[in-house]
């Protein structure tokens, strides 16, 4: 069931991206009186769909996107197939202004965008804003880089890689990016602020290197309320139900989700004694981690609560939403930047269509609707910026195209239909090779995390 809600999901979310993308293109193309001979959801042969006026709306069969077939506009005709012929002059995508064209192109990314803006901000209407705790230092965990930086509990983080009162958003995204790294940091402690050097330990997840602190900040008392529970997992065997609200693990009060996600992590190799409320009862269950089908391991459960909310209204709402999606772009900025300077690898950081897979069943089965929102929102904002980069067969490379027309048009020049094609056909070269690219990363990906989780299994279960 879990790989169904994960397959579900890539579609979903992979689908929508793209959809949204190619809608952009096709409103503005349809406001402006420009032709769309097609509209489809999904690539290859078509299955079915209706004409209405002369747009053909069509399912495709394979359904990881879609794509708006613009009349006159033959750029994308590797991918899309040749347009008709015989479409009016004046509804021609090749024919209109260059104003007119550039605000078709840029529609694309401006949707995704959007997108990105528009989900986070719905979010913080309707549950409101998370409230971020203060960082303050709950635990450190044995053996980790804090514990080695000489941080401990109780320490509030005044200043993290150079940033002044940083949030844990902060603090956890830098660490991420930084595997190995020393990072200056500042605390507070009994009214005295001492200078620390902390290195992220470098840890494995789903074959990625990430930096990792050891530290768990203070989120406070917050009740744990079991939200869903994944059919065949130890959860479900153990007999945790939707609505259960967690009281104590192998003795200990639970105080909120972040000390249950910890607890799990640190005892899968043990069973955990999972002391619960359900209909004013006490009752007790014993569970143990073991690996599910999305490769990872973990009892099964997400939470139907999650950090403390407060209600906010539009202009609060819009604000937690840039500032969410420049997070985004600043850390997604760094780890290009690192991949660039040489100290990431970019198998590390870059990730193709089975990587996407793995992360929406991870969203789907782990975070439920919220994390595929969530993760809709990270791939538009991302699909929407990649789109700009001046690369042939994408948008930001037909805008550099537009911008070089215009300025050989004041010179009485202009670019040759044959030298156009050559253009495309580097761009479309260049798209195939980021492709084969990316998917070869994520093939060296899963056979590295098959390998290491064969590696981890006892030597006589793995000769069975």
């Amino acid at each position: 069931m879990s790989f169904l809600i994960g397959a579900l999901a890539f579609i979903f979310i992979l689908g929508a991206a793209v959809i949204i993308h190619e809608f952009g293109h096709f409103i503005v193309a349809k406001l402006l009186g420009i032709r769309a001979e097609i509209f489809s959801f999904g690539f290859g042969p078509r299955l079915f769909g209706w004409r209405w006026g002369t747009t053909d709306y069509r399912v495709s069969a394979i359904p990881l996107g879609g794509y708006v077939k613009l009349g006159g506009d033959e750029s994308n005709a590797a991918l899309e197939g040749e347009g008709a012929a015989a479409i009016p002059p004046e509804e021609r995508f090749d024919l209109r202004p260059r104003w007119q064209r550039f605000l078709v192109i840029i529609a694309g990314p401006l949707m995704n965008i959007l997108t990105a803006l528009a989900i986070p901000f719905l979010a913080a209407l309707l549950i409101g804003v998370p409230v971020s705790p203060s960082p303050k230092v709950a635990r450190v965990i044995p053996g980790s880089a804090a514990e080695a930086a000489g941080v401990r509990p109780g320490d509030r983080i005044v200043t993290f890689n150079g940033k002044e009162n940083p949030t844990w958003e902060r603090i956890e995204g830098d660490a991420l990016l930084s595997p190995g790294q020393p990072i200056s940091i500042v605390v507070e402690r009994n009214g005295q602020r001492l200078p620390l050097v902390i290195t992220p330990a470098r840890v494995a997840r789903g074959g990625e290197a990430m930096g990792e602190l050891g530290i768990r900040p203070d989120y406070g008392e917050v009740p744990v309320i079991v939200g869903q529970v994944e059919p065949g997992s130890p959860a479900q065997e153990a007999g945790l139900r939707p609505g259960d609200r967690i009281l104590e693990l192998d003795g200990q009060p639970v105080r909120n989700e972040q000390q249950v996600v910890d607890y799990i992590q640190e005892h899968k190799s043990q069973p955990i004694r999972i002391a619960i409320e359900r209909d004013n009862q006490r009752l007790e269950l014993i569970a143990q981690a073991r690996r599910l089908p999305d490769g990872t391991e973990r009892l099964g459960f997400s939470f139907s609560s999650r950090l403390p909310t407060e209600r906010v209204g539009p202009i609060v709402a819009a604000s937690y939403a840039v500032r969410t999606n420049i997070e985004v772009l600043r850390l997604t900025g760094k780890a290009l930047g690192q991949v660039i300077a040489g100290s990431r690898s970019a198998r590390d950081t870059l990730a193709g269509p089975i990587g996407i897979a793995r992360a929406s069943s991870m969203a789907a089965n782990t975070g439920g609707l919220e994390g595929v929102f969530r993760l809709l929102a990270f791939l538009s904002l991302n699909l929407g910026i990649f789109n700009l980069l001046p690369i042939p067969m994408l948008d930001g490379g037909a805008i550099l195209l537009l911008i070089v027309e215009a300025l050989l048009a004041r010179a009485g020049v202009q670019l040759s239909l044959a030298l156009r094609e050559r253009i495309q056909q580097i761009g479309f070269v260049a798209i195939l090779l980021l492709m084969g690219f990316v998917i070869t990363n994520d093939l060296m990906k899963e056979v590295s995390r098959w390998r290491n989780s064969d590696d981890a299994r006892p030597a006589a279960e793995r000769a069975k």
